[in-house]
């Protein structure tokens, strides 16, 4: 195999590589907007295959309220298309928050954006 042959596979497999690795990425974020107590465990929240199949964008806005230990107790649905809003919702169950002497109450959004 010639040198120029090697260095244009390799290319090939780089691009490949890579490729892949921006597929895969996240494609949504969460930012918590008005709980104090520090997160430990953040999930990031799966794009569903049905609103990528149908380019569905937004953000999705869920409040939560964290026990004691830091466990997400309960969540509500504040808005956000409702395609989006199961994956937000599951994710944000498995956050997890520092333990604080009372529970914390607040809100969560979701961006999602395949773009990004």
């Amino acid at each position: 195999m010639s040198l120029r042959a090697l260095a244009h596979w390799t290319a090939v497999g780089l691009i490949l590589i890579l490729g892949c690795a921006a597929v895969s990425a996240p494609i949504a974020w969460a930012q918590d907007q008005e709980i104090a107590r520090k997160l430990k465990n953040k999930v990031a929240p799966a794009y569903p295959e049905l609103a990528r199949r149908m380019s569905i964008t937004g953000i999705v806005k869920v409040q939560i309220t964290v026990d004691k230990n830091g466990a997400v107790k309960n969540t509500k649905l504040i808005g956000g298309h409702p395609i989006l809003a199961g994956a937000a919702v599951d994710a944000v169950k498995k956050w997890r928050y520092e333990s604080a002497a009372e529970e914390t109450t607040g809100v969560v959004e979701f961006h999602f954006d395949p773009t990004q």
